[in-house]
């Protein structure tokens, strides 16, 4: 059961978005720009950076619509889950599995990331900016999964319930169209 009533049939973070949209507009942007602006990382990337934090983070919500958004974009329904499954054998790069461990490790707490797992991304290849990028991705995953827990927003039951999410995220973005 939700924390408070947002008055709107949105789930999970469009809930809340919808309910402040002066904190909400500015959140909103804050993805887009993340996720689909420019960076040396594609969007999938990103979208896996997103829900692997999510993931770690337990924040159902987020971990399932930014999956299903990253599957959208890759053209792949089990992309994200071969990742999770086993990101060594996962088919993604070497520079992408190091800094999904900046990722994980930003998850934990900024002080977690250690001087090995950066110097390990920068040696798989990762330039400052992906590893900015992935570290400030990990960081706004963070506010945006306890945002989202932390008000106990909808959250819909069943995994399929994410795949039209997913695509219209792909397709549309962050900033929610009037």
């Amino acid at each position: 059961m939700a924390h408070i009533e947002t008055h709107n049939p949105l789930p999970g973070i469009s809930s809340l978005f919808v309910f402040r949209p002066e904190t909400g507009g500015p959140m909103a942007a804050l993805a887009q720009a993340l996720l689909r602006g420019p960076s040396p990382l594609s969007t999938a990337e990103r979208e896996l950076i997103a829900s692997v934090v999510s993931a770690e983070n337990g924040c159902r919500f987020c971990e399932l619509s930014h999956t299903a958004a990253a599957c959208a974009i890759a053209g792949d329904t089990d992309f994200v889950a071969r990742v999770k499954r086993d990101v060594d054998s996962a088919p993604i790069s070497d520079k992408m599995k190091a800094l999904l461990v900046v990722a994980r490790q930003v998850a934990r707490g900024g002080k977690a990331v250690s001087d090995d797992a950066i110097a390990s991304a920068k040696a798989a290849s990762a330039t400052d900016v992906d590893i900015h990028d992935t570290v400030l991705i990990a960081a706004a995953f963070c506010m945006f999964n306890r945002y989202v827990d932390g008000l106990a927003a909808p959250t819909p039951p069943n995994e399929a319930d994410y795949v039209p999410m997913g695509k219209m995220l792909a397709e549309q973005g962050y900033i929610r169209q009037r």
